[in-house]
């Protein structure tokens, strides 16, 4: 996994961005839309792989654009020289959603790409297009770097009132005599989620008692392909959730893309809800959604584990589940592709423990047991 502290940027600074892909038309495309934003400098582009290793040394990128299928050497071979030779350099896959492009994209996450963005489709002009890349890929690149403005808006206090019923505030915490004997674990996670829960999953033991339930931000057939990966790696099954699906003790249910994943019951059982409400947090699913469901459904009878991954998503179902009585999980920073879903956690007081990713598992295990 890619390191993971933010490299603080300095005044006048702007981030260098290389562009490796074997079209002239998108290597165009993706400088224009990336050069809109002054702080990102796009200082080269290659048309293959074996043109972008010999770029790297000369022009000393930040961030690396790179595209898969591309001739002489394609995108996995560049990663794997860049993982061994460079490896604090950022790389942001290009995928198509395709079957193949997700299938390629995984294998891409699997080797050390710190994340994705789909190539565009067909906007019908030119305009919409680069629009649509622009506002998907500056995020993503911006996301591994800091800035002065942000860190002063970081050391002010978090205001976390808005959570859930507004119990619980910057630096408090529930009382241990609230916690609650968990009956689920749910897990939150974004960018370098698929790498972080193919690390941990294939922990959980056959016989585990509790059902385990995933929110990863990706789009349709991505979700689908992860938990068919991770089934192959897994001692529990892995599932990607379906309307209906029973939420049972021992299964792994995955959020499908495009979807908002919740729980309900049903007057049997308790089964798995999805919908096509609103994004939340500008997510479908959304891990806010899930959280919030599992209150209603479990009370506090749950351990919410923030992994890896961008923004703030799953803040808010944190704290409504911490304010019943839920244990909190968050990964820590230097584990991390992207402190920023974990980071909120820990910075608005919500989480019991912040652990690195190999700590994660066995203490799921032990509150599952009720040490």
């Amino acid at each position: 996994m890619a390191a993971a502290y933010k490299r603080v940027l300095q005044p006048g600074e702007r981030i260098r961005v290389l562009v490796v892909d074997d079209s002239a038309v998108i290597r165009r495309l993706v400088t224009h839309a990336l050069e809109q934003d002054p702080l990102i400098e796009v200082v080269g582009v290659a048309s293959n792989g074996a043109i972008g290793l010999q770029r790297i040394p000369q022009l000393s990128p930040d961030v690396l654009t790179l595209d898969i299928e591309m001739p002489e050497m394609n995108g996995l071979e560049m990663l794997r020289s860049i993982r061994r030779d460079c490896p604090q350099l950022r790389v942001i896959m290009f995928s198509t959603l395709t079957e193949r492009g997700a299938a390629i994209t995984l294998e891409a996450l699997t080797l050390g790409a710190d994340d994705y963005v789909a190539k565009v489709s067909n906007e019908g002009s030119l305009d919409r297009s680069m629009n649509r890349l622009r506002d998907e890929m500056i995020p993503k690149i911006k996301q591994f770097f800091s800035f002065p403005d942000q860190n002063r808006a970081a050391a002010r206090p978090v205001q976390t009132d808005i959570l859930g019923a507004g119990m619980v505030r910057q630096g408090m915490t529930v009382p241990q005599k609230l916690r609650v004997r968990p009956r689920v674990v749910v897990i939150g996670v974004s960018t370098g989620g698929p790498t972080a829960l193919g690390a941990i999953l294939p922990d959980l033991p056959m016989g585990f008692p509790l059902p385990v339930l995933v929110v990863q931000h990706m789009p349709p057939l991505f979700t689908k392909l992860l938990a068919e990966r991770l089934h192959a790696t897994c001692q529990l099954p892995v599932e990607e959730a379906r309307q209906g699906s029973p939420v049972e003790p021992g299964k792994i249910l995955i959020a499908p893309g495009d979807f908002h994943f919740k729980v309900a019951s049903n007057g049997s059982g308790l089964r798995v809800l999805l919908d096509q409400s609103p994004p939340q947090n500008s997510c479908r699913p959304a891990v806010d959604a899930l959280f919030a469901s599992v209150g209603e459904v479990y009370g506090g009878a749950a351990v919410a584990v923030i992994l890896t991954g961008m923004g703030h998503d799953g803040l808010r179902g944190t704290g409504i589940l911490k304010a019943q009585g839920a244990s909190v999980l968050a990964q820590d920073e230097a584990s991390s592709v992207v402190w920023g879903m974990p980071g909120a956690v820990v910075n608005a007081g919500l989480a019991d423990r912040v652990l690195s990713l190999n700590q994660v598992v066995p203490e799921i295990l032990r509150i599952a047991n009720g040490n």
